[in-house]
């Protein structure tokens, strides 16, 4: 367990790190002549997890998302006990990136957009949500597989990932928010308690990255 401890604090610091960005650019969006919308929020998501990343690959190789630890449990590159820890690390990190922007921001804004908890489009069915987050969490798996994990990969860190986060939430945000990690949802739905559609944020994902990995 020693050996794990420095891989579990950054897996936790990283998601931490993504869902206290990415949450408080939505607050931030709520206030008066702010209105960087959807492309500042999107940027937020990408260049927080990026950072993430790149500060996480050299303890734990920078998994910082459950469906990407699940996905590498697929296929063998990670032990079970350890890719359980690895997701108990990911969601407190979660939730701690949560409760920091519940204690940063007044409660009015926080409550307006339930602390930044995704939510399906009213247009869009929960199967159709799982669907669409299981196609933007594949193409998330495959950057870090092509980023990360290949021998042949340049050295960008996690950035090839966060953009490639920030492209799949300006096409996916405005059906299912685009979340693809499902640590960036619980974390929010824990602290709001707001539960709608919040398994579809955890199938959709960890389907994605799964066929990708394999």
């Amino acid at each position: 367990m020693r050996s794990l401890a420095r891989p579990l604090f950054v897996e936790a610091l990283g998601t931490f790190t993504l869902v206290f960005a990415g949450v408080a650019a939505m607050m931030a969006n709520n206030y008066p002549l702010v209105g960087f919308n959807m492309l500042g929020i999107a940027l937020a998501h990408g260049l927080a997890l990026g950072l993430a990343i790149t500060i996480a690959i050299p303890y734990s190789g920078g998994h910082v998302n459950p469906a990407v630890t699940l996905g590498f449990l697929s296929v063998g590159r990670i032990d079970l006990k350890k890719a359980l820890w690895y997701i108990a690390a990911q969601l407190l990190g979660g939730v701690l990136g949560a409760l920091a922007v519940k204690a940063t921001y007044p409660g009015g804004v926080t409550s307006v957009t339930d602390l930044g908890v995704p939510t399906i489009h009213s247009a869009i069915s929960f199967v159709d949500a799982i669907g669409i987050e299981a196609i933007l969490t594949f193409f998330l798996m495959t950057a870090v597989y092509a980023t990360i994990v290949s021998p042949k990969a340049t050295k960008m860190g996690g950035f090839g990932v966060g953009l490639t986060v920030f492209v799949m939430i300006l096409a996916g945000g405005p059906l299912t928010g685009a979340v693809m990690n499902p640590a960036r949802a619980f974390g929010p739905s824990i602290v709001a308690m707001q539960w709608t559609g919040h398994l579809a944020y955890w199938i959709g994902p960890v389907l994605g990255a799964v066929v990708a990995a394999m």
